[in-house]
């Protein structure tokens, strides 16, 4: 299997995952005070997000929708030249989470890219999230940890490429010298062959 694929049935199974959740959410949440699950740290509140992840930037709708669309193109295009199983696994993440997301700017109210995302996972009061917020954010946390380590989309590590063909390149030499020893002492076997032919 293809790392697109691959990357489409991560990213499937997280937008199912992502809006099952808001529905539960939206089901059992709607009307109801925070409820508590580590303290003051970590609960549930249903809240109607028109800004980006984790309720940032709100106002701004319809910018994400389209940044949303973009980052699926993006992605999509990127992973038909993947060859890092780290990166395949994190573009799925990233492809999951902007069309979760999107999804909920597509359908909900108020309308057509300004429908207001379902968040229901609330940090401490600092901010609210879903699924597809948590993949985003961790897919970001892992890209950079990719692009520290030199992990290109290909599998390959920064700088790898020029020590393989610095590597060929010496090993060519090493041939080349070879044969052309090889060829002075064909000359020189040739020489005293003919040399014994004309005594």
């Amino acid at each position: 299997m293809g790392a697109l694929p691959v990357v489409c049935l991560i990213a499937a199974i997280l937008i199912a995952v992502d809006q099952v959740t808001k529905l539960w959410a939206v089901a059992a949440l709607s009307g109801r005070a925070r409820i508590p699950i580590i303290g003051d740290l970590l609960g549930l509140v249903l809240v109607r997000n028109p800004g980006a992840a984790f309720s940032l930037a709100t106002g701004q709708t319809w910018i994400f929708s389209l940044v949303a669309l973009v980052v699926v193109v993006v992605v999509v295009r990127a992973s038909r030249g993947l060859g890092s199983r780290a990166w395949t696994i994190t573009l799925g993440l990233v492809l999951g989470g902007a069309i979760g997301n999107l999804i909920d700017r597509i359908v909900r109210a108020p309308g057509f890219l300004h429908g207001h995302v379902v968040d229901f996972i609330d940090y401490g009061g600092q901010f609210v999230g879903n699924v597809a917020d948590i993949a985003i954010v961790g897919a970001a946390g892992v890209i950079m940890v990719l692009s520290v380590l030199g992990v290109n989309l290909d599998g390959t590590r920064t700088g790898e490429d020029d020590d393989h063909h610095g590597a060929d390149s010496a090993q060519g030499a090493v041939v080349a010298t070879e044969g052309d020893g090889e060829t002075r002492r064909s000359r020189r076997a040739r020489r005293r062959d003919e040399s014994g032919a004309v005594s």
